[in-house]
């Protein structure tokens, strides 16, 4: 009779440990289907897909009209983390005396992480 008691009250346990831990697994998935900040990241190229390294990229924040450069690394790419998903961004990459067509991230646009790939014409 004991042991039968044993695994009554084991199950028991687990079935409360398992209850109890559901709402936190429950909040942390909200909370990484409503993330606050966004990446935006790629890689400036010529007309002929080749990393332009040293390339200027410029982030024009839509709302306060602030401006964040990011200078291209070795093969072309650059990043700008902690944006807010709550504003308009504006890119546009520089080099070699060209510039890219300006590219937009809408607030509309609910994806954390957004690759943007800017061409110099």
């Amino acid at each position: 009779m004991d042991a039968m008691f044993t695994r009554i009250g084991l199950m028991v346990s687990l079935a409360l440990v398992a209850i109890l831990t559901l709402p936190s697994v429950g909040l942390a998935q909200k909370k990484e289907k409503n993330p606050a900040e966004r990446t935006i990241s790629g890689t400036v190229m010529t007309q002929e897909e080749v990393p332009v390294p040293g390339a200027v990229v410029q982030l024009k924040n839509l709302k306060t009209l602030q401006v964040r450069s990011f200078i291209a690394r070795e093969k072309g790419d650059y990043i700008f983390q902690g944006l807010s998903m709550d504003v308009d961004y504006e890119l546009k990459g520089i080099g070699n005396g060209k510039e890219s067509a300006l590219r937009t991230v809408s607030t509309f646009d609910p994806h954390p992480k957004v690759v943007i790939n800017l061409k110099l014409k």
